[in-house]
């Protein structure tokens, strides 16, 4: 006898009769499936559900998490579509199964205030009955997994209804959002104009608006989960005629990220395209200047290649023509400066607020920071050299830097700073061509790359194409949609980027590097050695810090190096430019009859600025400029 076809539109299930003999089944008993959602029936009569493939597709799915655990099913559902055929070796398996089932229905049993009665007589032609129905259920689960599988794989969601057909055409027109913003991917089509409002990424969407997603998610891979393609899902209206998808595959770009340069593989990843990545935080305190290949990476964009013989870094905004430079002539023209200074990506430590609540960026632990030493050409010098004075000081406020690292769309990255630090002398504004004594790396900007010490990571724009002289702050995304903080009070939907202004300097920070989270101090040790990092925006110099083993009850001022050999700090500099971070270390008595240390920093800068004691208060949506004290917790054995 057949119970089930396996024919392709197959849709009508009679799975009553199994909803409740699971209801009996001994091994399945932990697991009960819920008649009202997944076996949809009861009672005398078998009564036949008509699914559609979504339907089908959410039954089954459900039907395998609840029934994955009985032993006599595991060997029938796990069945894929290719091996139907040997359905027949799989009876044994399932008739064990529906032995127990039917020696349960033996017994008196009620369902629905009825009586049901089995003679013994009818057992074995009830086990045969059972096995069937049971073998045949898996063979139509293994096939509907089989064909959702294939679905998937082609990039077609489940549908009732055959959705209409759109030409390229009839999609392009739908651009702006009078007329609807409408995009393709992997050959459907979706309608997101609801969507453009709260996309995190705020209106660079629009750039694929009338077209294609493909290129822009190339570029920004983080689009590439499960969790973007339900929400991308829910606003599908088509599918693209089967020529135009070709034509798309067909013109899809190589992979941008493929030139990329060669990585250390120490360095911890957070997002591989782009590419970002931080040290391992046990090695910031080995080193006051820390390794070019293990300087933390901050990339927005594929990392370009750039032929220094054909460089030209372009100056707009200042009297007379434009200024285009070579690199060679940025390095013969104008006296070379040195100066040692750390960098600070705005969500360093962004990690501890999603502790919080989730935010949305990159996990950064708290070695989003490293400290180098930069030569070039002071921009100051560069900039007086082409005629900037007092006529375009009156009127200029803001100078912006635009990289060479761009989008399919040609958008460039780009960031701007205040005119009064650019020029400022004491501001040590550098056009960088060297790292730590060498060329620029290609993940840090070569051949050249501004370095605004004192200043968010986000300003400090790597492989500069353009600087402009302008009376109003740089327009770029990264400007205006992002690197500001706002109140934890504000979420997405009441966030006004306007309403903040860009992150410049940043507050005062410190970090624990040694001993990490979860160490093992034995209590034979007199004394446990803590090191870490500090360092404060605005050239403020830190000038203490602070740490605890019990949670921040009692405090030992650490001993502060500014090099890695525990020298004592050299003379500071001119105050106000105190660029880089100070190492520190210090080395504490183990309390007696504790089994668990919380070991805590916190950094007083020159300007007494104070690290917050704990993160919900200064909590923000981005999970940017996380500053408060530190905190590990250390086993005592």
């Amino acid at each position: 006898m057949t119970f089930f076809s396996l024919d392709a539109d197959v849709r009508v299930l009679p799975l009553a009769l199994l909803g409740s003999a699971f209801q009996k089944c001994g091994c399945c008993a932990p697991y009960q499936a819920d008649p009202a959602r997944l076996f949809v029936g009861g009672g005398e009569r078998t009564r036949e559900i008509e699914y559609n493939r979504t339907s089908f597709t959410a039954q089954v799915t459900n039907a395998m998490h609840r029934l994955r655990h009985c032993q006599g099913l595991a060997c029938v559902f796990s069945l894929s579509a290719q091996s139907v055929p040997k359905l027949k070796n799989s009876i044994p398996v399932a008739s064990s199964c529906s032995g127990r089932l039917s020696n349960h229905w033996r017994s008196q049993s009620s369902h629905q205030g009825r009586s049901y009665y089995f003679d013994s007589s009818q057992q074995p032609r009830l086990r045969y009955v059972l096995t069937g129905l049971l073998a045949g259920t898996g063979a139509v689960v293994a096939y509907g997994l089989h064909q959702v599988k294939s679905e998937r794989a082609t990039g077609t969601a489940p549908q009732s209804v055959p959705l209409p057909v759109y030409t390229q055409e009839e999609v392009v027109k739908h651009c702006s959002l009078d007329k609807g913003i409408w995009v393709t991917y992997n050959g459907a089509v979706y309608d997101i104009t609801d969507f453009v409002a709260i996309h995190p990424g705020g209106d660079k969407i629009l750039l694929a608006a009338g077209g294609a997603l493909e290129p822009f998610w190339s570029l920004y891979a983080v689009h590439e989960q499960e969790h973007v393609q339900e929400i991308l899902s829910e606003y599908k209206v088509g599918v693209l005629r089967a020529e135009d998808t070709k034509k798309q595959q067909a013109a899809n770009l190589a992979d941008p990220y493929s030139t990329d340069p060669p990585r250390h593989p120490a360095l911890i990843i957070n997002s591989l395209k782009p590419f970002n990545a931080e040290p391992p935080a046990g090695l910031l305190s080995d080193s006051y200047i820390t390794p070019s290949a293990l300087f933390f990476t901050r990339n927005h964009l594929p990392v370009p290649q750039v032929d220094p013989s054909k460089y030209r870094l372009k100056i707009e905004g200042l009297p007379g023509n434009a200024v285009s430079l070579t690199l060679d002539e940025l390095k013969s023209n104008f006296p070379k400066y040195t100066v040692t200074a750390t960098i600070q990506c705005a969500g360093n430590r962004r990690s501890d607020m999603n502790k919080v609540k989730q935010v949305k960026g990159l996990n950064w632990g708290f070695a989003a920071i490293s400290n180098a030493k930069w030569s070039g050409a002071r921009l100051r010098d560069v900039l007086y050299r082409y005629g900037f004075g007092p006529e375009v000081a009156a009127k200029a406020q803001h100078v912006h830097f635009e990289g060479l690292d761009r989008d399919v769309t040609g958008t460039s990255y780009g960031a701007s700073i205040p005119l009064n630090k650019a020029v400022s002398e004491e501001g040590d504004v550098l056009l960088a061509y060297e790292m730590n004594g060498e060329d620029l790396p290609a993940d840090h900007g070569y051949p050249v790359r501004v370095i605004v010490p004192g200043v968010v990571g986000a300003r400090n724009v790597k492989w500069l194409g353009k600087i402009v002289i302008s009376e109003v702050e740089s327009e770029s995304h990264w400007q205006q949609n992002d690197y500001k903080g706002f109140s934890p009070g504000t979420d997405w939907d009441t966030v006004n980027y306007k309403s903040a202004p860009a992150i410049q300097e940043l507050p005062v920070q410190s970090a624990i590097t040694q001993p990490t989270d979860g160490f093992l101090v034995h209590r034979s040790m007199e004394e446990m050695k803590v090191k870490g990092y500090a360092w404060s925006g605005g050239g403020r110099e830190v000038v203490r810090v602070d740490v605890s083993v019990d949670g921040g009850k009692t405090w030992h001022v650490a001993k502060l190096r500014d090099n890695g050999e525990g020298e004592d700090p050299a003379p500071s500099p001119m105050p106000g430019r105190t660029w880089a971070w100070k190492l520190w270390e210090i080395a504490i008595p183990v309390p007696e009859g504790v089994e668990e240390l919380e070991v805590v920093c916190k950094a007083t800068d020159s300007s007494y600025n104070a690290q917050p004691d704990t993160v919900p208060p200064i909590w923000n949506l981005r999970g940017v400029l996380c500053n408060a004290w530190h905190r590990i917790k250390v086993k005592v054995k």
